[in-house]
């Protein structure tokens, strides 16, 4: 896979992160008792047993009521009540999980309703996936709730019972001179913790407890995490559906920039140089008779204007799709390009086999854009291509040592190149620090 590259931040002098706060002198594991994240995780799980027991009931009843009913049409209404309460419910446990433990998750699916009306609402509640994931949440968070609310709480409150144990032993009534707290024994063979050395122990005990309680916590919101995400957001399938209908619109978009690009040269270019040249031939032909030798002349004329409307044709195919590649692939294409770049550029590809057609095109569009930039903008002497696969992907990699300062951010041409990789699953990393050198990391799937 492609290594991202980044410009991180800025530095002072004394080489700490500009804008960052001054690092904490004590120790992150002495710190997360007293930190407002291991309280507000604290607060989740106290808080996760009694919303899940009602979640839980809710939605054992409600269910159990619409698939017993379900004999008559009353159990489709009730059972779609049931389920989309818990798609109710399911927007407050995110909106809990975002402030209390950071989890940023996004609303699921819609309802796609096939017919207005209630009907219509009722059959779209009970066809969403969405809506039977948040049902689940209901049933599986109930044990995981209880599970997480003892251990938090037994740890919790036994780690600072016995970390302030020196503070409250001697309320413990005195037996035979002895005073503390028992741990085990009968009437005859008692254990009092009374002793300094035993206080001191029992606190030592409280504090690594104490200690260590914020990261059991933090362990198992983490698993909290995961179900709110798996259950309460939205399917892989659907995000994936809405990241290529985006694709879709990027692959339209870029397909009718190309064509009004290709338009625009022909009227341009070769379509105004014909016409010329019809114009000349017109003209020629009329003095043929009157002046032979200035039709000659401009015969001639209009024959250069033919070469120079033929090379402007091929440009504009190779622009297309170039032979080159179709007939001898990216080794032979990408040195066609670098032959016609400003500067010396090394070429190395490193590949097998070829890829997919479609994805050896984009790979060649994106080399012969990033090498135009290069002649435009870097200000460099020499620039390298380098073309390699790792498992599954395509990479390449263009670098120049050029001023540098190119961005992908805003609407330069980087960005545009960055939404055409995007569409197919593809990404673009640019490193171009002011000054150079520039480095821009482009990544494809092998097969389209």
């Amino acid at each position: 896979m492609a290594t991202e590259y980044g410009h991180g931040h800025g530095y002072r002098a004394h080489g700490t992160i500009a804008g960052d706060r001054p690092p904490h002198r004590l120790p992150a594991g002495l710190r997360a008792p007293f930190e407002a994240r291991s309280r507000r995780e604290f607060g989740y799980v106290l808080l996760s047993l009694p919303i899940s027991v009602c979640l839980f009931v809710y939605a054992v009843t409600t269910v159990a009521l619409g698939a017993g009913l379900l004999i008559t049409f009353l159990g489709i209404p009730v059972l779609a009540a049931a389920l989309a309460g818990c798609r109710g419910i399911g927007a407050l446990e995110r909106v809990r999980a975002r402030a209390l433990l950071g989890v940023e998750v996004d609303d699921p699916e819609p309802l796609r309703q096939k017919k207005n009306g209630l009907l219509g609402w009722m059959g779209a509640v009970l066809k969403s996936g969405a809506s039977w994931r948040h049902l689940l949440y209901a049933v599986l968070h109930f044990p995981w709730a209880v599970f997480s609310f003892v251990v938090s709480v037994t740890f919790w409150s036994y780690g600072w019972a016995m970390l302030t144990y020196p503070l409250w032993f001697w309320v413990f009534p005195v037996y035979a001179g002895q005073g503390g707290l028992q741990l085990y024994g009968d009437a005859q063979h008692r254990v009092y913790l009374d002793n300094p050395f035993e206080i001191t122990v029992t606190a030592l005990v409280g504090l690594l407890i104490t200690l260590a309680t914020p990261w059991i916590v933090r362990a198992l919101t983490l698993v909290d995490g995961l179900l709110v995400r798996g259950l309460l957001g939205p399917s892989r399938l659907a995000t994936r559906v809405v990241e290529l209908e985006s694709d879709r619109g990027v692959v339209v978009d870029t397909a009718a920039a190309d064509l009004r690009r290709i338009e625009r040269d022909l009227h341009d270019g070769a379509q105004a140089r014909l016409v010329a040249l019809a114009m000349d031939l017109g003209l020629a032909k009329e003095k043929l008779a009157e002046d032979p030798q200035a039709a000659a002349r401009m015969v001639g004329e209009a024959h250069g204007e033919v070469k120079t409307a033929l090379q402007e044709l091929r440009d504009l195919a190779r622009g297309i799709h170039p032979a080159v590649l179709t007939d001898r692939g990216l080794d032979a294409a990408l040195s066609s390009v670098a032959s016609r770049c400003t500067v010396p550029v090394q070429v190395e590809v490193d590949l097998a086999e070829r890829p997919a057609a479609a994805i050896e095109g984009i790979a060649y569009f994106t080399v012969s854009e990033l090498l135009q930039n290069v002649s435009k903008h870097a200000r460099a002497t020499w620039a390298a291509v380098d073309v390699w696969r790792v498992e599954s992907r395509l990479l390449l990699q263009v670098v120049d040592n050029g001023v540098g300062g190119a961005d992908a951010s805003g609407g330069s041409g980087l960005a545009g190149l960055a939404g055409r990789l995007k569409a197919v699953d593809g990404i673009l990393v640019v490193d171009s620090p002011s000054g150079g050198p520039t480095r821009i990391t482009a990544e494809l799937p092998w097969r389209g």
